[in-house]
């Protein structure tokens, strides 16, 4: 029997285990960390999968990111990944469970559009995530374009173009 707890009430140290069993030591150097640069993972949108004794056997980080057009206008996104499982315990359901609890929180609390990289077949079909509108997007640094993945809950147009980067908060006028 597992549960999904809010991932807050994890230790950070067993977070940062189950990232580098699940991604590896390098994972630092991945173009999703540079999307979410300087970022803190939401609390209300980022869950933890553990067993009946709370080992921690999966997890799901959300971060806030932004969508910058040319003339500097961000439009708010919610970045979703990693997505881990250790890998002793992947193809048992966890991460769709993950998914599944993050999607209902995501709809229920009204967030922003959804955006991650990952696989467009699997999340696609069952979250709705596509690559139909991420053509015109930036990262700042190598992405399939394919794997460059949104989604809108709440039926936002997402813009056409742009570079994806941290959310920084805009000055007060």
């Amino acid at each position: 029997m597992t549960n999904i707890l809010p991932l807050a009430m994890m230790d950070e140290t067993a977070i940062e285990a189950l990232l580098d069993e699940a991604f590896g030591a390098d994972r630092h150097a991945r173009t999703a960390y540079a999307i979410r640069a300087g970022m803190r993972w939401l609390p209300d949108l980022s869950f933890a999968c553990v067993d009946e004794d709370g080992a921690l056997l999966g997890l799901l980080q959300s971060w806030p990111v932004a969508l910058a057009d040319e003339d500097g206008e961000a439009t708010p996104l919610v970045m979703v990944g990693p997505v881990a499982v250790l890998p002793a315990h992947q193809g048992d359901g966890h991460g769709k469970a993950l998914m599944d609890v993050l999607m209902k929180a995501a709809r229920t609390a009204a967030t922003p559009p959804l955006v991650m990289i990952g696989d467009p077949e699997y999340y696609g079909r069952f979250w709705g995530f596509s690559a139909r509108h991420t053509g015109g997007w930036r990262v700042p640094g190598p992405v399939d374009p394919k794997r460059l993945l949104a989604v809108s809950l709440q039926g936002e147009t997402l813009p056409e173009r742009g570079i994806l980067g941290p959310r920084v908060k805009q000055k007060a006028a």
